[in-house]
């Protein structure tokens, strides 16, 4: 779906989920000796969500243990959020740490509609 620095982004929506990859060669994390690079693609992590007519609620973004920490989460939802903008549907964001990408950039505050209570 989208390339982003060393992700690829696939959008699954029968499972209503997008994946974060991390492309062959990429840097994957770190050891005793610095960097080491990947050779197999491996999903780093994922954002899921319930698709509605009008709305789309994001309900939970997970960035597995060992790759926190690199910015892959932010990549992902900002792929996330501009393909959902570019599908003319608002975002109802229930996972918390779409709720703090937003307040922080506020360039998506404009599709984000209140969390019901």
């Amino acid at each position: 779906m989208a390339n982003v620095g060393s992700l690829r982004i696939n959008h699954s929506p029968a499972q209503e989920r997008y994946e974060a990859i991390l492309k062959p060669g990429s840097t994957a994390g770190s050891t005793e000796s610095g960097d080491y690079a990947i050779d197999d693609e491996q999903v780093v992590g994922y954002l899921d969500y319930v698709s509605e007519p009008y709305q789309v609620v994001l309900t939970h973004t997970v960035i597995h243990e060992q790759y926190s920490g690199h910015g892959y989460a932010g990549e992902l939802v900002r792929v996330v959020l501009d393909d959902i903008r570019d599908a003319g549907k608002q975002v109802v964001p229930v996972c918390s740490y779409v709720q703090r990408f937003i307040t922080q950039h506020p360039e998506y505050a404009d599709m984000a509609v209140p969390v019901p209570q």
